[in-house]
């Protein structure tokens, strides 16, 4: 028979045998229990993020083998700023702020996967997500640090690999983190209050429309311009 794997994204520690894991593993009559239980032990790390997980089960022993990859560059970059949702409109409103540090490190954690030529490439590949996203670097727009990449400015750090930032600097970007955070959250409720509103006017203009069940009757004493002219007739 040989080997079969299963492919899953799971919340870091939270992995359970509900669908789609447990009904991909079940003809393959594995102990489930046992292999969530040992995606939890390896992907606790990661709590809070999806994390993709292959499950390699040998079909005669039914041994198995859990192999652990890192969650996606979003994923990590949303850990990374404690951000629940990106920007959906990233070119107007910024959601978050990370050190050059910090955009080192999650390039580093995601190199074999993002498979970049070099280690400069892959660094390239994070700044590009935190635009997508609506994320500032060193409180500068993702095109402007690209362009200073481009230009050499940040060799020197790339090459050293530097990931750790002050507790000063953490500090400061936690605060910055906050109050963009903050102003997200009051432009996405304002947003749904004016949904709102346009969807209570349709039916009311549909309401007052002529012709229409429910509309004004034309008030007394008043009539319809035929009905005038037969008058004068």
């Amino acid at each position: 028979m040989g080997k079969e794997t299963v492919d899953a994204l799971v919340e870091g520690g939270k992995a359970s045998a509900a669908p789609p894991l447990g009904s991909s593993l079940g003809p393959m009559k594995v102990n489930i229990g046992q292999v969530v239980s040992e995606i939890n032990e390896k992907t606790k790390i990661f709590k809070g993020m999806k994390v993709p997980v292959k499950v390699i089960v040998d079909t005669d022993t039914k041994e198995f083998k859990i192999e652990v990859g890192t969650p996606p560059v979003t994923q990590l970059i949303k850990k990374e700023v404690n951000l629940e949702i990106g920007s959906g409109e990233p070119n107007k409103l910024k959601v978050g702020d990370i050190a050059f540090e910090q955009v080192i490190k999650l390039a580093k954690m995601k190199q074999d996967a993002i498979l970049a030529n070099n280690f400069k490439a892959a660094v390239k590949t994070v700044i590009g997500v935190c635009g997508t996203m609506g994320i500032l670097i060193d409180g500068k727009d993702f095109k402007t640090i690209m362009k200073e990449v481009n230009e050499g400015k940040y060799d020197e750090l790339i090459k050293e690999e530097k990931t750790e930032i002050s507790e000063e600097r953490k500090a400061e970007l936690d605060k910055i983190n906050k109050e963009l955070q903050a102003k997200q959250k009051e432009v996405l409720k304002q947003k749904e209050a004016e949904k709102a509103a346009a969807a209570a006017a349709i039916p009311a203009a549909k309401e007052a429309a002529p012709g229409t069940p429910g509309a004004a009757a034309p008030a007394a004493g008043t009539a319809k311009p035929e009905a005038k002219k037969e008058a004068k007739k």
